[in-house]
C-alpha cells in the first residue's frame, strides 16, 4: 500500500512550521482504496507569502481540526504504507516533526516522485509539480492546495509505476511488507488480484520476483497456480510470499510487457519462456520456373520474413488466405516479370503501411485508452491516455510514452496480433 500525501504548511523558520492543510490518498497500486483530506489549525499565523500562494487564511482555520484531532486518523489510514510524496523529504519532516510535538515517534519509509521522476523522465525540462504533470497531460486543479496537489501526485505515481523496468518501486514496496510482517496466506493473495488482463509478479520472502506471467484474467491463473500439481506449481506454492501485478488495459500490451521483463529481469522459473514462442515463418521465394511465391518453413534467421507463426499450421493458413487475396487482383496474363513485379510491391507495400502508425486500444478504465507507437518502422512504446487527450502523432506521447526496446521479438509481437486480432484503430502519421 502506499499514501500519496501532500502538506500546506504556514511558512517561517524551520523546523517551527505548522500544517495548515493535509491531503492523503491511500492507493493499492491500481486503484484509491482510501481518502483524508482536512485543514488543520496550526495555532500559529501564516506567513503573508503562502496565503497568497496558497489562498488558505488565518481566519479558514479558526475552527479548523488542531493536529492532535486528526493524528488518529493519519496513523491508521497510513498503517503498513510507504508515504510517497513531490519532494517527500519536506513532507516526511513536517508530519515527523507535528507527531514529535505530541511524543509519538512516527517513522515511515518514503518514496519521492521527484527522484524517481528524474530516474523514469530523464528528458523532462522542470521537475516542479505543476510545470512537471502539465508537460505529461496530467491534468492538475487547485494548484498549492494539498487535494489538488496529492492528486496531481497519485496520477503521476502511476506513470512512474508503468515505466519503472527495473521493478524498484514494486520491490520497495514488497521490502517494506515483509519488514512489517505481512505475510498473505495463498487465499488472501487470490482475493486481492483482479480478474481483468495484464502481468503479474510472483515474490519470494526476499521480495524477489521468481516469475512473471501475462494473463486475460490475473485472478484465475494464479489460481491455477495455486492449485497445479505439477513441478513449477509447487514450487511456486512453496516460495510464494506474495503477488503484485499490473493491469494493461489490453492483451497486446501484455504480451510485449511479458517478454520484455522476463529478458530484463530473468526470473528464475521463466527459463522457457525466454526464448521465441515464434518457430516457423512465411518467406519468399521462387518456384522452379522463377516465379515467386510464399513458402512456410522453420524460422530462418538469414532471410527476412513476411510473417511469424507459433506453428506451421498457421503459416501455412496465412499462405492459403494471401494467395486467395492475390488471385483476385494479380491478373493470370501477366508475364513472369510483370508477375514478380506485382508481387514483391504487393508486399513492400503491405510493409511499408506498418511503418509509421499508431496502434490505439482499449485502456485499463472506460475514462482511457492506450497506444502503440511504430515511427520509421521502429517500435517505440506505449502509453495510456485520458480520453479527452488528443492523440495525433508521436511528438504529443513522447512523455508519457513507456519506452520500449525496438526487438525483432517485440515487432514480431506486434505484427502476429494485429494479424490474428481486429480489437484495435490503426492511425497512420
Amino acid at each position: 500500500m502506499y499514501a500519496i500525501i501532500d502538506i500546506e504548511t504556514t511558512g517561517g523558520q524551520y523546523n517551527a512550521e505548522g500544517i495548515t492543510e493535509i491531503a492523503i490518498y491511500k492507493f493499492d497500486g491500481v486503484e484509491l482504496v482510501d481518502q483524508f483530506i482536512s485543514l488543520v489549525n496550526p495555532e500559529i499565523p501564516i506567513q503573508p507569502f503562502v496565503v497568497k500562494l496558497t489562498g488558505i487564511n488565518n481566519s479558514m482555520l479558526r475552527t479548523a481540526p488542531k493536529f492532535y484531532e486528526i493524528a488518529k486518523r493519519i496513523i491508521e489510514i497510513t498503517k503498513d504504507c510507504i508515504i510517497v510524496a513531490h519532494n517527500a523529504s519536506f513532507d516526511y519532516r513536517i508530519l515527523k516533526m507535528e507527531f514529535k510535538r505530541l511524543g509519538y515517534d512516527y517513522m515511515k519509509q518514503t518514496l519521492c516522485t521527484v527522484e524517481l521522476s528524474k530516474q523514469l523522465l530523464p528528458d523532462v525540462k522542470t521537475y516542479s509539480l505543476g510545470k512537471l504533470v502539465r508537460s505529461l497531460g496530467i491534468p492538475i486543479a487547485d494548484r498549492h492546495r494539498a487535494s489538488g496537489d496529492a492528486m496531481a501526485t497519485l496520477k503521476l505515481f502511476k506513470l512512474l509505476l508503468s515505466k519503472d523496468t527495473e521493478k524498484t518501486i514494486l520491490k520497495t514496496l514488497i521490502k517494506n511488507e515483509i519488514k512489517n510482517g505481512i505475510s498473505p496466506k495463498l487465499l488472501d493473495i487470490l482475493e486481492n488480484l483482479p480478474t481483468t488482463v495484464g502481468i503479474f509478479y510472483i515474490h519470494n520472502e526476499k521480495g524477489d520476483i521468481i516469475l512473471i506471467g501475462k494473463s486475460n484474467n490475473i485472478r484465475k491463473k494464479i489460481s491455477q497456480y495455486f492449485t497445479a500439481d505439477t513441478k513449477i506449481g509447487k514450487r511456486i506454492q512453496n516460495d510464494v510470499f506474495t503477488v503484485t501485478f499490473e493491469e494493461t488495459g489490453n492483451e497486446l500490451i501484455a504480451l510485449l510487457k511479458e517478454r520484455e521483463e522476463i529478458i530484463h529481469n530473468k526470473p528464475s522459473l521463466n527459463k522457457v519462456q525466454r526464448k521465441s514462442a515464434f518457430l516457423f515463418g512465411v518467406y519468399i521465394d521462387k518456384d522452379v520456373k522463377g516465379k515467386l511465391q510464399l513458402e512456410a518453413r522453420k524460422v530462418d534467421g538469414r532471410k527476412k520474413d513476411v510473417q511469424l507463426f507459433k506453428n506451421q499450421q498457421e503459416a501455412l493458413a496465412y499462405i492459403q488466405k494471401t494467395n486467395n487475396e492475390l488471385e483476385n487482383f494479380l491478373d493470370s496474363e501477366l508475364t513472369l516479370n510483370e508477375y514478380n513485379t506485382a508481387f514483391t510491391n504487393h508486399f513492400k507495400n503491405l510493409e511499408d503501411s506498418y511503418k509509421n502508425i499508431i496502434v490505439s486500444m482499449k485502456g485499463r478504465n472506460i475514462s482511457e485508452k492506450s497506444a502503440l507507437v511504430i515511427e520509421n518502422g521502429e517500435f517505440k512504446g506505449y502509453c495510456f491516455y485520458d480520453l479527452n487527450y488528443q492523440i495525433l502523432k508521436p511528438s504529443v506521447l513522447k512523455n508519457i510514452m513507456v519506452a520500449m526496446p525496438n526487438t525483432k521479438d517485440s515487432k514480431n509481437i506486434i505484427k502476429y496480433y494485429l494479424y490474428k486480432k481486429s480489437d484495435y484503430k490503426l492511425i497512420s502519421f
